[in-house]
């Protein structure tokens, strides 16, 4: 079962910042066992700022970060189902945990998908459009998405647990599937799955040992409760504990107003989420490990109060 105790880690978006900047701010929380867990993004071109900007490729980076790293779990958030072929990335992630020792998180959501007109994005643009013109990649409907993540989510079960195996999907086909060395972790890593649509968060009460949604400010305290009782019914229907399920939320962090982020801190808690994702915005100021530390995570709540845990 999850734990009421919260969980806290931080997240680096590599966008506009270098890899030394990145590298500095993960040994410093690697050396802070208040900070359980690291995290980066996945995507090919910056979704703030200039395009021509620098930003590094997620598994690419992470790999690197797995090997400067001792004791942070690791992962991304969250990787998108549409950059990778299912095989290639199982390969991928298992090469990142025994990097690492076994402290990968497998964080993925479907990845970009064809929106409505004023969906999301900036000034109502969907951001996924150009980065997927610009590196040859398709957008999918979203039903679609959900289901080819689906069946990656069975691909990589089945690399990190089967010698090998031929997989025969409506997306994806597979023949003569070996992957050696397997993850350190058994039967694999941890599962997160990153999303809110009603039919994402079925395959999340079917799969997952981790459901992760960005809260504020892009979602509020009462939209990530509301899913989170979607995600309640869901297992109700198909007899599962939602115990079982680490509920995980992002918060962008105020650097200018450190008690407006712990408000939002709090108030995630207290309806129910156990681990929470700092995103940190650039620059990245130097301690900014430490100054997490003491001025959120130690702040704030260290347990779900008793009305928030599901029943």
């Amino acid at each position: 079962m999850s734990e009421q105790r919260v969980r806290f880690g931080i997240k680096t978006t590599p966008m506009h910042v270098s890899y030394e900047d990145i590298r500095r701010v993960w040994r410093e929380a690697d050396a802070l066992p208040e900070i359980e867990d690291a995290w980066l993004w996945d995507h090919l071109l910056p979704l703030r700022g200039p395009r021509s900007g620098q930003i590094h490729e997620s598994w690419t980076l992470l790999s690197a970060l797995a090997a400067q790293t001792e004791r942070l779990r690791l992962g991304v958030l969250v990787t998108s189902n549409r950059v990778r072929p299912p095989a290639v990335l199982g390969k991928i992630a298992s090469t990142v945990d025994v990097i690492s020792g076994g402290r990968l998180v497998m964080g993925i959501g479907v990845g970009g998908t064809r929106q409505p007109p004023g969906a999301g994005g900036i000034a109502g643009e969907n951001p996924a459009v150009a980065e997927y013109a610009a590196y040859g990649l398709t957008l999918v409907p979203p039903g679609e998405g959900v289901a080819r993540l689906a069946e990656t989510v069975e691909i990589l079960k089945r690399m990190w647990t089967e010698d090998v195996f031929d997989f025969e999907g409506r997306h994806y086909r597979l023949r003569g599937t070996y992957n050696e060395p397997k993850p350190v972790q058994r039967p694999g890593p941890p599962l997160l799955i990153g999303g809110w649509g009603t039919r994402l968060l079925r395959l999340v009460a079917e799969r997952a040992d981790i459901w992760n949604v960005p809260g504020p400010p892009h979602n509020g305290v009462e939209f990530v409760a509301e899913r989170g009782r979607v995600l309640d019914a869901h297992c109700a229907e198909i007899g599962r504990d939602p115990r079982e399920i680490t509920r995980s939320v992002q918060v962008v962090v105020s650097y200018d107003d450190p008690a407006a982020t712990r408000a939002a801190v709090t108030g995630l808690i207290g309806v129910g989420t156990n681990h929470v994702v700092l995103s940190l915005p650039r620059p990245y100021p130097q301690g900014v490990a430490r100054w997490l530390v003491d001025e959120i995570v130690t702040r704030v709540p260290a347990e779900v109060p008793e009305s928030g845990r599901r029943p």
